[in-house]
Protein backbone atom coordinates (compact mmCIF):
# COMPACT_ATOMS: atom_id res chain seq x y z
CA UNK A 1 0.00 0.00 0.00
CA UNK A 2 1.28 3.46 -0.93
CA UNK A 3 1.94 6.03 1.82
CA UNK A 4 -0.79 8.63 2.21
CA UNK A 5 1.36 11.43 0.74
CA UNK A 6 1.97 9.31 -2.43
CA UNK A 7 -1.71 8.48 -2.81
CA UNK A 8 -2.57 12.17 -2.85
CA UNK A 9 -0.39 12.70 -5.95
CA UNK A 10 -1.39 9.46 -7.77
CA UNK A 11 -3.07 9.88 -11.16
CA UNK A 12 -6.81 9.12 -11.24
CA UNK A 13 -7.82 5.69 -12.48
CA UNK A 14 -9.60 7.10 -15.53
CA UNK A 15 -6.46 9.01 -16.55
CA UNK A 16 -4.26 5.90 -16.24
CA UNK A 17 -6.75 3.90 -18.29
CA UNK A 18 -6.87 6.65 -20.92
CA UNK A 19 -3.07 6.76 -21.13
CA UNK A 20 -2.87 2.98 -21.47
CA UNK A 21 -5.51 2.99 -24.23
CA UNK A 22 -3.70 5.84 -26.00
CA UNK A 23 -0.47 3.84 -26.10
CA UNK A 24 -2.37 0.84 -27.46
CA UNK A 25 -3.93 3.04 -30.15
CA UNK A 26 -0.54 4.55 -31.03
CA UNK A 27 0.94 1.07 -31.34
CA UNK A 28 -1.94 -0.05 -33.56
CA UNK A 29 -1.46 2.98 -35.84
CA UNK A 30 2.28 2.29 -36.08
CA UNK A 31 1.55 -1.31 -37.06
CA UNK A 32 -0.88 -0.19 -39.79
CA UNK A 33 1.64 2.34 -41.12
CA UNK A 34 4.34 -0.32 -41.08
CA UNK A 35 2.14 -2.79 -42.94
CA UNK A 36 1.29 -0.19 -45.61
CA UNK A 37 4.98 0.69 -46.00
CA UNK A 38 5.94 -2.99 -46.23
CA UNK A 39 3.25 -3.69 -48.81
CA UNK A 40 4.46 -0.75 -50.89
CA UNK A 41 8.06 -1.97 -50.77
CA UNK A 42 7.08 -5.54 -51.68
CA UNK A 43 4.38 -4.67 -54.23
CA UNK A 44 6.31 -6.55 -56.93
CA UNK A 45 5.33 -9.79 -55.19
CA UNK A 46 2.27 -8.71 -53.21
CA UNK A 47 0.25 -7.54 -56.22
CA UNK A 48 0.51 -10.78 -58.24
CA UNK A 49 -0.10 -12.96 -55.20
CA UNK A 50 -3.11 -10.90 -54.13
CA UNK A 51 -4.56 -11.06 -57.63
CA UNK A 52 -3.94 -14.82 -57.74
CA UNK A 53 -5.66 -15.26 -54.36
CA UNK A 54 -8.71 -13.32 -55.55
CA UNK A 55 -8.87 -15.29 -58.81
CA UNK A 56 -8.47 -18.52 -56.88
CA UNK A 57 -11.29 -17.65 -54.50
CA UNK A 58 -13.59 -16.63 -57.36
CA UNK A 59 -12.76 -19.44 -59.81
CA UNK A 60 -11.95 -22.20 -57.32
CA UNK A 61 -15.46 -23.75 -57.43
CA UNK A 62 -15.09 -24.24 -61.20
CA UNK A 63 -11.95 -26.32 -60.64
CA UNK A 64 -13.78 -28.32 -57.97
CA UNK A 65 -16.66 -28.94 -60.36
CA UNK A 66 -14.26 -30.24 -63.03
CA UNK A 67 -12.56 -32.45 -60.45
CA UNK A 68 -15.89 -34.01 -59.49
CA UNK A 69 -16.36 -34.82 -63.18
CA UNK A 70 -13.09 -36.80 -63.27
CA UNK A 71 -10.83 -34.05 -64.57
CA UNK A 72 -7.49 -34.06 -62.69
CA UNK A 73 -7.15 -30.99 -60.52
CA UNK A 74 -4.05 -29.75 -62.36
CA UNK A 75 -5.93 -30.12 -65.66
CA UNK A 76 -8.94 -28.29 -64.28
CA UNK A 77 -6.70 -25.50 -62.96
CA UNK A 78 -5.09 -25.05 -66.38
CA UNK A 79 -8.46 -25.07 -68.16
CA UNK A 80 -9.93 -22.47 -65.78
CA UNK A 81 -6.80 -20.32 -66.04
CA UNK A 82 -6.97 -20.43 -69.84
CA UNK A 83 -10.61 -19.35 -69.60
CA UNK A 84 -9.69 -16.42 -67.33
CA UNK A 85 -6.89 -15.37 -69.68
CA UNK A 86 -9.24 -15.58 -72.67
CA UNK A 87 -11.80 -13.37 -70.91
CA UNK A 88 -9.14 -10.84 -69.96
CA UNK A 89 -7.72 -10.70 -73.50
CA UNK A 90 -11.23 -10.34 -74.93
CA UNK A 91 -12.09 -7.42 -72.66
CA UNK A 92 -8.73 -5.78 -73.36
CA UNK A 93 -9.21 -6.10 -77.12
CA UNK A 94 -12.79 -4.83 -76.99
CA UNK A 95 -11.96 -1.79 -74.86
CA UNK A 96 -8.51 -0.71 -75.96
CA UNK A 97 -8.62 -2.19 -79.43
CA UNK A 98 -11.93 -0.49 -80.16
CA UNK A 99 -10.69 2.85 -78.86
CA UNK A 100 -7.41 2.53 -80.78
CA UNK A 101 -9.08 1.65 -84.08
CA UNK A 102 -11.52 4.54 -83.73
CA UNK A 103 -9.30 7.06 -81.96
CA UNK A 104 -9.57 9.47 -84.90
CA UNK A 105 -13.38 9.45 -84.74
CA UNK A 106 -13.31 9.81 -80.97
CA UNK A 107 -10.99 12.81 -81.14
CA UNK A 108 -13.14 14.41 -83.85
CA UNK A 109 -16.36 13.92 -81.89
CA UNK A 110 -14.81 15.25 -78.71
CA UNK A 111 -13.48 18.29 -80.59
CA UNK A 112 -16.99 18.98 -81.85
CA UNK A 113 -18.29 18.67 -78.30
CA UNK A 114 -15.65 21.11 -77.06
CA UNK A 115 -16.61 23.62 -79.76
CA UNK A 116 -20.24 23.50 -78.62
CA UNK A 117 -19.30 23.82 -74.96
CA UNK A 118 -17.11 26.84 -75.81
CA UNK A 119 -19.98 28.48 -77.66
CA UNK A 120 -22.33 27.94 -74.71
CA UNK A 121 -19.83 29.39 -72.24
CA UNK A 122 -19.19 32.37 -74.50
CA UNK A 123 -22.93 33.01 -74.74
CA UNK A 124 -23.00 33.18 -70.94
CA UNK A 125 -20.46 36.02 -71.06
CA UNK A 126 -17.50 34.07 -69.69
CA UNK A 127 -14.20 35.30 -71.19
CA UNK A 128 -10.98 33.46 -72.06
CA UNK A 129 -12.81 30.36 -73.24
CA UNK A 130 -10.56 30.08 -76.30
CA UNK A 131 -7.49 29.44 -74.19
CA UNK A 132 -9.30 26.84 -72.13
CA UNK A 133 -10.52 25.13 -75.28
CA UNK A 134 -7.02 25.05 -76.76
CA UNK A 135 -5.64 23.49 -73.58
CA UNK A 136 -8.29 20.80 -73.64
CA UNK A 137 -7.83 20.20 -77.36
CA UNK A 138 -4.14 19.58 -76.80
CA UNK A 139 -5.11 16.83 -74.38
CA UNK A 140 -7.76 15.27 -76.63
CA UNK A 141 -5.32 13.60 -79.07
CA UNK A 142 -3.63 12.05 -76.06
CA UNK A 143 -6.76 10.13 -75.02
CA UNK A 144 -5.58 7.02 -76.76
CA UNK A 145 -2.10 7.14 -75.23
CA UNK A 146 -3.53 7.95 -71.81
CA UNK A 147 -5.94 5.03 -71.91
CA UNK A 148 -3.39 2.62 -73.29
CA UNK A 149 -0.36 3.74 -71.33
CA UNK A 150 -2.14 4.44 -68.04
CA UNK A 151 -2.66 0.80 -67.20
CA UNK A 152 0.72 -0.34 -68.52
CA UNK A 153 2.60 2.40 -66.67
CA UNK A 154 0.81 1.48 -63.45
CA UNK A 155 1.76 -2.16 -63.84
CA UNK A 156 5.27 -1.23 -64.95
CA UNK A 157 5.85 0.14 -61.45
CA UNK A 158 5.81 -3.47 -60.27
CA UNK A 159 9.16 -3.88 -62.09
CA UNK A 160 8.06 -5.18 -65.47
CA UNK A 161 4.82 -6.25 -67.06
CA UNK A 162 6.36 -9.55 -68.14
CA UNK A 163 7.32 -10.46 -64.58
CA UNK A 164 3.92 -9.35 -63.30
CA UNK A 165 1.97 -11.49 -65.76
CA UNK A 166 4.27 -14.49 -65.42
CA UNK A 167 4.22 -14.44 -61.63
CA UNK A 168 0.46 -13.89 -61.55
CA UNK A 169 -0.17 -16.83 -63.89
CA UNK A 170 2.17 -19.09 -61.93
CA UNK A 171 0.63 -18.09 -58.60
CA UNK A 172 -2.90 -18.56 -59.94
CA UNK A 173 -2.09 -22.08 -61.14
CA UNK A 174 -0.81 -23.04 -57.69
CA UNK A 175 -3.79 -21.43 -55.94
CA UNK A 176 -6.30 -23.18 -58.21
CA UNK A 177 -4.51 -26.53 -58.07
CA UNK A 178 -3.75 -26.59 -54.34
CA UNK A 179 -6.71 -24.52 -53.13
CA UNK A 180 -8.12 -27.14 -50.70
CA UNK A 181 -4.64 -27.89 -49.31
CA UNK A 182 -3.95 -24.18 -48.78
CA UNK A 183 -7.39 -23.79 -47.19
CA UNK A 184 -6.67 -26.49 -44.61
CA UNK A 185 -3.15 -25.14 -43.98
CA UNK A 186 -4.47 -21.63 -43.31
CA UNK A 187 -7.18 -23.01 -41.03
CA UNK A 188 -4.57 -24.88 -38.96
CA UNK A 189 -2.17 -21.92 -38.69
CA UNK A 190 -4.52 -18.95 -38.35
CA UNK A 191 -4.00 -18.85 -34.59
CA UNK A 192 -7.62 -19.61 -33.66
CA UNK A 193 -9.50 -22.91 -33.23
CA UNK A 194 -9.81 -24.70 -36.54
CA UNK A 195 -13.64 -24.51 -36.73
CA UNK A 196 -13.43 -20.74 -36.19
CA UNK A 197 -10.68 -20.42 -38.81
CA UNK A 198 -12.83 -22.37 -41.28
CA UNK A 199 -15.68 -19.91 -40.73
CA UNK A 200 -13.29 -17.01 -41.45
CA UNK A 201 -11.70 -18.40 -44.61
CA UNK A 202 -14.97 -19.78 -46.02
CA UNK A 203 -16.80 -16.48 -45.59
CA UNK A 204 -13.95 -14.47 -47.14
CA UNK A 205 -13.97 -16.65 -50.26
CA UNK A 206 -17.77 -16.59 -50.44
CA UNK A 207 -17.89 -12.79 -50.12
CA UNK A 208 -15.31 -12.36 -52.89
CA UNK A 209 -17.32 -14.58 -55.24
CA UNK A 210 -20.57 -12.82 -54.39
CA UNK A 211 -19.03 -9.36 -54.84
CA UNK A 212 -17.54 -9.97 -58.28
CA UNK A 213 -20.66 -11.75 -59.48
CA UNK A 214 -22.75 -8.77 -58.36
CA UNK A 215 -20.34 -6.30 -60.01
CA UNK A 216 -20.53 -8.24 -63.27
CA UNK A 217 -24.33 -8.20 -63.26
CA UNK A 218 -24.43 -4.47 -62.51
CA UNK A 219 -21.78 -3.79 -65.18
CA UNK A 220 -23.81 -5.71 -67.76
CA UNK A 221 -26.96 -3.81 -66.75
CA UNK A 222 -25.26 -0.43 -67.18
CA UNK A 223 -23.63 -1.44 -70.47
CA UNK A 224 -26.93 -2.61 -71.97
CA UNK A 225 -28.79 0.47 -70.75
CA UNK A 226 -26.25 3.12 -71.79
CA UNK A 227 -25.10 1.32 -74.94
CA UNK A 228 -28.70 0.69 -75.99
CA UNK A 229 -29.59 4.34 -75.43
CA UNK A 230 -26.61 5.41 -77.54
CA UNK A 231 -27.69 3.05 -80.32
CA UNK A 232 -31.28 4.30 -80.26
CA UNK A 233 -30.18 7.95 -80.25
CA UNK A 234 -27.82 7.38 -83.15
CA UNK A 235 -24.71 8.25 -81.13
CA UNK A 236 -21.51 7.20 -82.93
CA UNK A 237 -19.43 4.38 -81.46
CA UNK A 238 -22.32 2.92 -79.45
CA UNK A 239 -20.51 -0.41 -79.15
CA UNK A 240 -17.40 1.25 -77.77
CA UNK A 241 -19.53 3.17 -75.27
CA UNK A 242 -21.14 -0.09 -74.07
CA UNK A 243 -17.79 -1.86 -73.66
CA UNK A 244 -16.19 1.10 -71.86
CA UNK A 245 -19.22 1.29 -69.55
CA UNK A 246 -18.97 -2.44 -68.77
CA UNK A 247 -15.24 -2.30 -68.04
CA UNK A 248 -15.53 0.94 -66.06
CA UNK A 249 -17.99 -0.63 -63.62
CA UNK A 250 -15.14 -2.73 -62.17
CA UNK A 251 -13.48 0.47 -60.91
CA UNK A 252 -15.67 1.28 -57.88
CA UNK A 253 -17.67 4.52 -58.14
CA UNK A 254 -15.16 6.40 -60.32
CA UNK A 255 -15.22 4.14 -63.37
CA UNK A 256 -18.96 4.26 -64.00
CA UNK A 257 -19.12 8.06 -63.89
CA UNK A 258 -16.07 8.48 -66.12
CA UNK A 259 -17.63 6.11 -68.65
CA UNK A 260 -20.90 8.06 -68.44
CA UNK A 261 -19.10 11.35 -69.11
CA UNK A 262 -17.34 9.73 -72.06
CA UNK A 263 -20.72 8.71 -73.52
CA UNK A 264 -22.22 12.18 -73.03
CA UNK A 265 -19.30 13.91 -74.77
CA UNK A 266 -19.52 11.56 -77.75
CA UNK A 267 -23.27 12.17 -77.93
CA UNK A 268 -22.75 15.94 -77.82
CA UNK A 269 -20.16 15.87 -80.57
CA UNK A 270 -21.84 13.33 -82.84
CA UNK A 271 -25.59 13.60 -82.34
CA UNK A 272 -26.30 17.08 -80.99
CA UNK A 273 -27.46 18.75 -77.80
CA UNK A 274 -30.74 16.85 -77.48
CA UNK A 275 -29.03 13.47 -77.73
CA UNK A 276 -26.37 14.58 -75.24
CA UNK A 277 -29.06 15.71 -72.79
CA UNK A 278 -30.90 12.39 -73.10
CA UNK A 279 -27.59 10.53 -72.76
CA UNK A 280 -26.77 12.48 -69.61
CA UNK A 281 -30.17 11.61 -68.12
CA UNK A 282 -29.69 7.94 -69.00
CA UNK A 283 -26.19 7.90 -67.47
CA UNK A 284 -27.46 9.59 -64.31
CA UNK A 285 -30.31 7.10 -64.02
CA UNK A 286 -28.09 4.10 -64.76
CA UNK A 287 -25.42 5.09 -62.25
CA UNK A 288 -27.88 6.57 -59.75
CA UNK A 289 -31.53 5.76 -59.28
CA UNK A 290 -31.76 2.58 -61.35
CA UNK A 291 -28.52 1.19 -59.93
CA UNK A 292 -29.77 1.88 -56.42
CA UNK A 293 -32.87 -0.12 -57.28
CA UNK A 294 -31.04 -3.20 -58.52
CA UNK A 295 -27.97 -2.96 -56.29
CA UNK A 296 -29.80 -4.04 -53.11
CA UNK A 297 -31.23 -6.99 -55.03
CA UNK A 298 -27.95 -7.99 -56.62
CA UNK A 299 -25.41 -7.03 -53.95
CA UNK A 300 -27.32 -6.37 -50.76
CA UNK A 301 -28.63 -9.90 -50.37
CA UNK A 302 -25.14 -11.37 -50.70
CA UNK A 303 -22.95 -8.75 -49.03
CA UNK A 304 -25.45 -7.59 -46.42
CA UNK A 305 -24.02 -4.06 -46.25
CA UNK A 306 -25.62 -0.64 -46.31
CA UNK A 307 -24.60 1.36 -49.43
CA UNK A 308 -23.19 4.12 -47.20
CA UNK A 309 -20.95 1.59 -45.44
CA UNK A 310 -19.75 0.32 -48.82
CA UNK A 311 -18.95 3.90 -49.92
CA UNK A 312 -17.04 4.80 -46.73
CA UNK A 313 -14.93 1.64 -46.52
CA UNK A 314 -14.20 1.71 -50.26
CA UNK A 315 -12.95 5.30 -50.23
CA UNK A 316 -11.00 4.80 -47.00
CA UNK A 317 -9.32 1.60 -48.16
CA UNK A 318 -8.63 3.13 -51.56
CA UNK A 319 -6.84 6.06 -49.91
CA UNK A 320 -4.63 3.67 -47.93
CA UNK A 321 -4.07 0.78 -50.31
CA UNK A 322 -4.87 2.12 -53.79
CA UNK A 323 -6.62 -0.11 -56.30
CA UNK A 324 -6.39 -3.18 -54.06
CA UNK A 325 -8.23 -1.31 -51.32
CA UNK A 326 -10.87 -0.03 -53.73
CA UNK A 327 -11.55 -3.54 -54.99
CA UNK A 328 -11.34 -5.62 -51.81
CA UNK A 329 -12.75 -3.25 -49.17
CA UNK A 330 -16.43 -4.10 -49.71
CA UNK A 331 -16.11 -7.91 -49.90
CA UNK A 332 -13.74 -8.09 -46.93
CA UNK A 333 -16.03 -5.87 -44.85
CA UNK A 334 -18.96 -8.08 -45.83
CA UNK A 335 -16.94 -11.15 -44.86
CA UNK A 336 -16.21 -9.61 -41.45
CA UNK A 337 -19.93 -8.96 -40.88
CA UNK A 338 -20.88 -12.52 -41.87
CA UNK A 339 -18.06 -14.00 -39.77
CA UNK A 340 -19.11 -12.12 -36.63
CA UNK A 341 -22.76 -13.04 -37.19
CA UNK A 342 -22.00 -16.74 -37.67
CA UNK A 343 -19.62 -16.92 -34.71
CA UNK A 344 -22.14 -15.14 -32.50
CA UNK A 345 -24.85 -17.57 -33.57
CA UNK A 346 -22.60 -20.53 -32.79
CA UNK A 347 -21.72 -19.05 -29.41
CA UNK A 348 -25.40 -18.55 -28.58
CA UNK A 349 -26.16 -22.13 -29.62
CA UNK A 350 -23.35 -23.46 -27.41
CA UNK A 351 -24.55 -21.37 -24.46
CA UNK A 352 -28.12 -22.58 -24.93
CA UNK A 353 -26.93 -26.18 -25.09
CA UNK A 354 -24.99 -25.77 -21.81
CA UNK A 355 -28.02 -24.25 -20.07
CA UNK A 356 -30.41 -26.93 -21.33
CA UNK A 357 -31.38 -29.40 -18.57
CA UNK A 358 -29.89 -32.86 -18.89
CA UNK A 359 -31.97 -36.03 -19.23
CA UNK A 360 -33.92 -37.03 -16.16
CA UNK A 361 -32.42 -39.96 -14.19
Amino acid sequence: MLPERDVQFAAPTWLRDLGFSSWLLAGFVLIIVGVIWLLGKTSTIVMPVTLAAVLGAVAGPAVGWLERHRVPRIGGAILVLLGLVAVGVLIFCLVFGGITSQSGDISAKLNQALNKIQAWVADLGVEQTQQAKENVQKAVPEIRSTLLNGVSSGIAALSSIVFFLAFTILSTIFVLKDGPVMHRFINRHLGVPEPVANVVTTNVAKSLRSYFLAVTIIAAFNAVLIGGAALILGVPLAGTIAVVTFAGAYIPYVGAWVAGGFAVLLALGGAGESAALVMAVVALLANGALQQMIQPLVMGATLGLNPLVVLVVTIGAGSLFGMIGLTLAAPLTSAAVHISTELRARSDEAAAAEMAPGPSP
